[in-house]
């Protein structure tokens, strides 16, 4: 069996991946651009293809006339043409749900980065100011308590739901909103957009990129927010425009952003949010929220089996 990951660097050094070798012939290549990705399809024709950001469209699965499965390292899978893939009877598999708690626990670390002014209080600790104070605490940037606050969820899937329990454990009054109009069965209460925007203490952003969540959280949307309201993103860098968030930013019509995702990755050099330098106002980290060496492990946990599968005659994680 011939297997090709085109992307390998996107897993890390400290995962291994010697495990595909007990399937058969793996070669390896750290990154592909477009050209070399069809370059390779081509000289290696595989039984198996790896990818996670590749595109896989029809010209790129008629490159390999060999391929039998598309293991997609992921869990969407838009860049795969999936009716094209079925056309062809090739197995399209993803992996759902291996970095559910990682992006959990991100949505936290970068909430309380911001809410307890981290930022602030370790430089001034660090720079000598505290060496300096003449009494034991400091605390001249005000910061608050969860408990009482309403934390808005766009995106009541797995990660927007055990962010919510998270929440309420902290005390919080959870609201949620479905873009699409869904209706969810939760014990939180379901609110349309303009409320939550004007009633949340917190909103965190946990749903797919589509047409009813492009450009959600644009100026106007942004402007509805309390001016002490915090956001964050780990859905999908399109959901908040870019632009409109820095200019909300910078206006105070939100008091904070925290971001894992943005519009283009990596981020532009002339990105309107790298401009503003305040770290107490925003951060970005640079889409890290799944990858958690745990939830790495599980990822290609999970590829290696759905590939055992296919070839064992089972179905798993099938998506076509």
């Amino acid at each position: 069996m011939e297997i090709l990951m085109l992307e390998s660097s996107v897993y890390g050094d400290d995962i291994s991946l010697d495990k595909f070798d007990k399937l058969g012939n793996v070669t390896k290549y750290e990154q592909s651009n477009p050209s070399e990705a069809l370059e390779r399809l081509k000289k290696h024709n595989p039984d198996v293809v790896i990818v996670n950001k590749i595109l896989m469209n029809k010209e790129a699965i008629d490159a390999a006339p060999n391929l039998k499965v598309i293991a997609e390292a992921a869990t969407g899978y838009n860049n795969i043409d999936i009716e094209y893939a079925k056309e062809k009877g090739i197995r399209v598999a993803n992996v759902a749900g291996y970095s559910t708690d990682s992006v959990v626990q991100h949505t936290f670390a970068l909430l309380f980065y911001l809410y307890e002014k981290m930022r602030h209080y370790d430089e001034f600790v660090k720079d000598g100011s505290y060496a300096n104070w003449p009494v034991f605490s400091y605390f001249n940037n005000i910061f608050y308590e969860l408990k009482g606050k309403k934390w808005g969820i766009v995106g009541l899937g797995n990660i927007g739901s055990k962010v919510a329990k998270i929440a309420a454990d902290f005390g919080c009054e959870v609201l949620t909103y479905s873009a699409s109009g869904h209706k969810y069965d939760s014990p939180y209460r379901q609110v349309e957009l303009d409320e939550l925007l004007k009633e949340s203490d917190i909103i965190s952003i946990h749903a797919p990129l589509n047409e009813y969540t492009n450009n959600l959280f644009n100026y106007e949307n942004l402007s509805k927010m309390k001016k002490s309201a915090v956001l964050l993103n780990l859905g999908r860098g399109p959901i908040v425009n870019d632009a409109d968030l820095a200019k909300a930013l910078e206006e105070g019509r939100i008091s904070a952003a925290g971001l894992d995702v943005i519009s283009v990755e990596p981020i532009a050099k002339d990105n309107p949010l790298l401009k503003i330098k305040d770290s107490d106002k925003l951060i970005i980290t640079p889409h890290i929220a799944w990858a958690t060496h745990e939830a790495r492990e599980r990822l290609m946990d999970e590829i290696y089996e759905n590939i055992v599968a296919y070839f064992d005659g089972r179905e798993r994680n099938v998506i076509v």
